[in-house]
């Protein structure tokens, strides 16, 4: 049955296309991904990450990159092409430029990268709200919950140095949560409408989850489509503003099928020569900034 709204038959395009991502044959995977290779030389393969696709395999998870990657160095190289290697994740449900390397010893160097902060990432990101500043860095560290509600589960969460006092509302220093780890998200808006935001993010630390805790709770302004941070004690779908629902002509019932608008952007990678790659957002990013009337700004 095919809805008739064009809403609901478009996000239930974008929920079959995860489904099948799932069920097609691993050659029909690497494929796929062959056909959105942005960049490569004799060390590195640039990929644009699709959406509703895991990096890592796992519960219920039949097909993931990682699974493929053996096929794909043949596809692009020859037949006796040594696997690829990941160099960093990206979520499930975040799109755009990822980075693989052709050897064991590039990925280390890249991986190494990574990890001391030298390589450059760009994220865009839809977000409920405006942020207040609109430009500014959240560093607040992230620790993982387990949630006690009618499901348990668990969450990435804050984990905060400092509080309000109670009785005279000082500014208090609390005891470092131990197993926190320290996380800074740089971000300046590009465009306001709708009830909505988009914003530019620049993760300067790498912990999981980040810029969906960072914005969720540290700015109060969740990622549309993020419906695991925008309620903390329950798992429930999003609820969006009117304004927001009207643009996009949608009933908040069917608020749960939106996706997550989270999108690797940019990636500055210096190896050698700073290597610069940039992915435009998904078709369904850019139609929801259409819907939003929110502008992309011109590079």
């Amino acid at each position: 049955q095919i809805p008739k709204d064009p809403t609901q038959r478009w996000l239930r395009e974008l929920a079959a296309l995860s489904q099948q991502l799932q069920q097609v044959h691993p050659n029909v995977l690497a494929k796929i991904l062959k056909q959105r290779t942005v960049y490569q030389n004799e060390e590195i393969v640039v990929i644009d990450k699709p959406y509703g696709l895991p990096v890592h395999g796992g519960p219920g998870i039949k097909n993931c990159i990682a699974d493929v990657l053996p096929i794909l160095a043949k596809m692009l190289e020859n037949m006796k092409a040594d696997p690829l290697h990941l160099c960093h994740r990206l979520d499930k449900e975040t799109t755009g430029v990822m980075v693989l390397a052709r050897s064991k010893e590039a990925a280390e160097k890249i991986r190494l990268l990574f990890k001391t902060r030298q390589v450059e990432k760009i994220y865009w990101a839809i977000v409920l709200g405006d942020p207040d500043p609109v430009d500014g860095v959240v560093e607040i560290p992230i620790v993982e919950k387990e949630v006690q509600s009618h499901q348990s589960h668990y969450k990435m969460t804050l984990a905060p140095n400092y509080r309000l006092c109670p009785e005279d509302g000082k500014v208090m220093k609390i005891r470092k949560n131990r197993s926190a780890e320290s996380a800074v998200t740089r971000y300046r808006r590009l465009a306001r409408a709708s009830a909505c935001s988009l914003l530019e993010l620049q993760p300067i630390t790498g912990v999981k989850h980040q810029i969906r805790v960072h914005l969720a709770y540290g700015l109060g302004c969740p990622i549309l489509g993020d419906h695991k941070y925008s309620h903390w004690s329950k798992l429930a779908p999003q609820k969006l503003p009117e304004l927001t629902l009207r643009r996009l002509k949608l009933e908040q019932s069917k608020a749960r099928h939106l996706p997550l608008h989270l999108h690797a952007h940019r990636l500055c990678l210096p190896l050698g020569q700073p290597l610069d790659f940039v992915c435009k957002p998904p078709l369904f990013f850019q139609k929801t900034l259409r819907k939003l009337q929110l502008d992309i700004p011109k590079d």
